[in-house]
């Protein structure tokens, strides 16, 4: 390699990090100042550093076949910055194709204006939700970690209160612990301050007081001036509807969301599948499961363009706290023996729960899970047996345009990577990651490789659930 050639890269790369120096001010001030996120193809571009910026926009080669360039990025914000926009999602990926196809030649204030004309004028008085979270495991940290981080951006929910059983003398500060690092996740992006005498958490300026109960019917939020709350159970404690309405006993509480598969009659809800489908005056939800989320996408995505006659799901599922971390006594046999060292085969509800998420699946699905020895990102493989012959490329196609612009966007990731393996997908937001290289189709039977983080994944998909639910979804372009 000449020594031209190589100053010439090294100089075109310290321009264009010189760019996504330009575009943090301009993100940060639509994000903080109007509640406006801003996203290139899903990816955020909002609490990102310059290096995940200038990724972010290399990820689009992934599905328009070119990179981004920030200098057209930067137009846009501006332009965007211009205008009456408030509480929005504007995925800037977007917006620059549209650029390509059909504003050629047209001053970029004017298309942009004329683009997301139906996000105009919002108004800015909304009162926020509170929102409570009642147990404060792996998903209720993530709950805590998402809600602080969009609350700085002006979003309508607030988080008011963590409600869990006191442990040790120095609950509190285990609890800031344990939010603050994270084995899996890493260290929490912010600041975490310990007030003792009034058993709150001050997290990036949020005063989150801690409660302590024993039971969901024992909390008067009313007494810590929380009214018309959604309660976040992440417990898994409480399934039915019985035991699960014991919250709507305490005063301040209006909804409640189970992080779990509901039994019963509770409904299960997939958003971005079945989530229009829910009965507005029905206070208690279920977020049915990690690998429910993760199946039922993709798998209504075949339904509806294929069609299913039957088949089975596979997860091989990382092993979570309900194992044991050496061989001893558990109530589900094999799951008694080492987390760390075993994989264990085991049952899953996933089929019965998208079976009651979307209907059209009863009798057609079976399921099973295999337990691995990593902590976190979990694979379902999905065989199936389509009504429709089809091919690899097709069912690929079809996939990937649903992950760019399709309904199911904010659920369906899509990957064309031959190297990618499960610790590259920590963090992702997606509920799936369709693995393209892997899937196979030989002509009506298919097979398709699903990764998903069981944890920050599906925390996203309730957060969604919740959103929908406070009537606070943000409008977006595109629709």
């Amino acid at each position: 390699m000449t020594d031209a050639r190589t100053t010439r890269e090294l100089e075109e790369w310290n321009a264009r990090e010189r760019m996504a120096d330009e575009l943090v001010p301009v993100i940060g001030s639509l994000y903080r100042e109007r509640s406006v996120g801003t996203y290139v193809f899903g990816q955020p571009l909002f609490h990102q550093t310059p290096i995940e910026i200038l990724k972010a926009h290399r990820f689009a080669r992934q599905l328009v076949g070119a990179e981004l360039e920030p200098a057209d990025t930067l137009t846009f914000l501006r332009a965007l910055s211009t205008l009456n926009l408030e509480h929005a999602r504007i995925d800037l990926g977007r917006l620059v194709l549209a650029r390509r196809e059909r504003g050629v030649g047209m001053p970029t204030e004017n298309f942009v204006a004329q683009e997301i004309a139906a996000l105009l004028g919002q108004p800015r008085d909304r009162v926020p939700r509170d929102v409570v979270l009642y147990g404060f495991g792996r998903v209720g940290r993530l709950l805590a970690r998402i809600l602080v981080d969009r609350m700085g951006g002006g979003d309508r929910l607030r988080l008011r209160a963590i409600v869990v059983r006191k442990k040790t003398a120095d609950d509190l500060e285990k609890r800031a612990s344990l939010l603050r690092h994270d084995s899996v996740h890493g260290a929490f992006k912010g600041t975490i301050l310990v007030d003792r005498e009034h058993h709150t958490l001050i997290v990036n300026g949020n005063l989150i007081p801690m409660i302590y109960a024993d039971a969901p019917e024992d909390v008067d939020y009313a007494a810590h001036e929380i009214e018309r709350a959604i309660v976040l159970d992440s417990t898994g404690e409480w399934r039915d509807r019985e035991s699960l309405g014991r919250h709507l006993e305490a005063k301040g509480v209006d909804t409640v969301i189970l992080t779990a598969p509901g039994e019963g009659d509770i409904p299960n809800i997939v958003y971005g599948v079945n989530h229009e489908s829910r009965d507005p005056e029905e206070r208690l939800l279920s977020a049915a499961s990690c690998t429910t989320n993760a199946i039922v996408p993709a798998l209504s995505a075949l339904l509806d363009r294929f069609g299913i006659a039957h088949g089975h799901l596979e997860s091989c599922h990382a092993y979570t706290n309900d194992q044991n971390l050496v061989d001893n006594i558990h109530e589900k046999r094999r799951r008694g023996r080492s987390a760390a060292l075993n994989t264990v085969l085991t049952e899953t509800g996933a089929a019965e729960a998208a079976a009651k998420a979307l209907p059209a699946f009863t009798g057609k699905l079976t399921a099973n899970a295999i337990r691995v020895p990593t902590p976190n990102v979990s694979l379902a493989i999905l065989n199936r047996m389509l009504e429709k012959e089809t091919t690899k490329e097709e069912l690929n196609e079809t996939l990937r345009q649903l992950s760019l612009e399709g309904h199911l966007r904010y659920q369906l990731d899509f990957t064309a990577s031959p190297d990618i393996v499960s610790s590259d997908l920590v963090g992702n937001r997606f509920t799936a990651i369709v693995d393209s290289a892997n899937t196979i189709v030989n002509g009506k039977r298919c097979v398709l490789y699903l990764w998903y983080d069981n944890e920050y994944g599906y925390a996203w998909q309730v957060i969604r659930l919740l959103t929908d639910v406070a009537g606070a979804v943000a409008r977006s372009y595109p629709a």
